[in-house]
């Protein structure tokens, strides 16, 4: 946690980085903050999307039953949003736009990885069986980095219109964690109803995003 806010602190301090959205000196109309809040928010909810159906999807395969399995989760999704937000301003249009030439690709093979798994196991007939934790290891810097990508692609575009970053990056984080969460847990309600069967839906949900993702990028 000290390593991401002296991240954070350094990056503030670039030119042009938006800290002065926090500490301002210079007079600026209420309402002109309220638009920043808001066009935020919206771009915060768009990325999000993504984290939330896939949570949404590992919820109701019953893979994250322990709050801090949701935790986990929810904390990274939200983390990895936010670095890969100003990785992408900071990369400016040389190495983003390099990466957002295949990252759909990168998307469709990590969710597609995990989705198998999760199919594999919901037709499994056996009924004790070691399942894999999606809040450890390489999974979950799989589903983390795999929901996040888009966020490179938002971070490129303003940088390219010289918009600040702190702040949008940071909201983005929150809400993506958030919905997140919320997913996790509507997820394994659903999973307490529905049973073994959900763990073959919550992989066919991520087999999904991760087919929508590529169909996206290649008809946009």
């Amino acid at each position: 946690m000290t390593e991401l806010w002296w991240f954070f602190y350094a990056i503030s301090r670039l030119p042009g980085a938006g800290f002065d959205l926090f500490l301002d000196e210079t007079p600026r109309p209420v309402h002109w903050r309220f638009m920043e809040l808001w066009t935020s928010l919206l771009i915060a909810i768009g990325l999000a999307m993504d984290a939330f159906a896939v949570s949404l999807g590992i919820g109701t395969g019953g893979l994250a039953q322990d709050w801090r399995s949701k935790f986990r989760l929810a904390f990274h999704f939200g983390v990895f949003q936010t670095l890969m937000t100003v990785l992408g301003w900071l990369a400016g249009t040389t190495v983003a736009n390099f990466i957002i030439s295949f990252d759909h690709w990168i998307a469709l093979a990590l969710l597609s990885y995990v989705g198998i798994s999760m199919i594999r196991s919901g037709f499994s007939k056996e009924k004790e069986q070691v399942r894999p934790n999606p809040s450890k290891g390489g999974s979950l810097v799989m589903l983390s980095v795999a929901t996040s990508l888009d966020a490179m692609a938002v971070g490129l575009s303003m940088a390219m219109i010289k918009s600040a970053i702190v702040f949008p990056a940071i909201v983005i984080g929150l809400v993506t964690a958030g919905l997140s969460a919320f997913g996790l847990q509507a997820g394994a309600r659903l999973g307490e109803v529905f049973g073994k069967r959900m763990e073959i839906i919550g992989g066919l949900i991520l087999i999904g995003i991760g087919l929508r993702v590529v169909i996206t990028h290649v008809f946009a």
